[in-house]
């Protein structure tokens, strides 16, 4: 039997020693899709950092254990770390902008992130990239490889940073609310890019976002949060259609539908 990827045991975050999320427990499997939801402020994006261990100065992991490939991440250097940040754990940010150096050219940054990981020429990052682009709508990818991130709209940052995570071919992709940012045709592409990048490269992935759209397209399991607590999770079809708490109702029923 496949051991998880991923094992988040008994994890509690504390931000200036405050509780932001409390006992979190979940499996990952190889090629799994989990998708994270609850409303702001539920600790999503903070069980992800905890993994990546991009909780800033203030915050920390202060009980349990965070098993990637059987090795718990916590007890690693900043080095060890470093090491799985990209080539292992992709990392798909709520607002890929700010994660971007405005005034260095999109290419450059590219292959700056790819060659710190495996040898590779200037031009073949490019190449890769530009296929990468196609892929996900941006037209034109030459232009913007040899533009600037300030140069382009948030949208199509977003997807640069996309672009970014999905050509490190990562084991795990820990995406923030990926098409936020994105207008309902991109975010079919890149959906649609989720889905064969799972497949070919069997990508397991946690997806933090509002959109059910998202979870019901791409998830095979969700996991609901309130106040930094896991309320319930289980297999999506079954527990959207028959949420055990109130609360999952209550998420459920604010979802924007049209009127027949």
């Amino acid at each position: 039997m496949d051991q998880p990827l991923l094992k988040l045991s008994h994890v509690t975050v504390c931000y200036n020693g405050l509780p932001a999320v409390r006992d979190i427990s979940f499996d990952l499997m190889p090629g799994e899709v989990l998708g994270l939801v609850g409303e702001s402020g539920s600790g999503k994006s903070t069980v992800i950092r905890s993994v990546t261990g991009l909780l800033g100065e203030a915050g920390r992991v202060t009980r349990g254990d965070i098993c990637f490939k059987g090795k718990n991440v916590i007890d690693m250097s900043d080095k060890a770390r470093r090491h799985l940040l990209g080539p292992e754990i992709g990392m798909v940010f709520q607002d890929c902008e700010a994660a971007l150096c405005p005034i260095r050219k999109v290419g450059a940054q590219i292959h700056e992130s790819l060659s710190a990981h495996k040898k590779i020429t200037r031009k073949t990052s490019d190449r890769l990239a530009a296929e990468m682009m196609t892929k996900i709508g941006l037209r034109d990818p030459e232009r913007i490889l040899s533009g600037y991130p300030f140069e382009m709209s948030g949208g199509m940052n977003q997807r640069i940073g996309i672009v970014m995570a999905m050509l490190m071919q990562p084991a795990l992709l820990l995406a923030d609310e990926p098409t936020s940012a994105l207008d309902v045709t991109v975010q079919a592409q890149v959906v649609q890019l989720l889905r064969q990048m799972r497949e070919n490269d069997h990508t397991a992935m946690i997806l933090v976002t509002h959109n059910m759209g998202l979870v019901e397209a791409l998830c095979d399991r969700v996991l609901v949060m309130k106040v930094g607590q896991m309320v319930e999770t289980g297999p999506v079809k079954s527990l959207l259609a028959h949420p055990a708490s109130p609360y999952t109702r209550q998420l459920m029923d604010a979802v924007l539908r049209l009127a027949r």
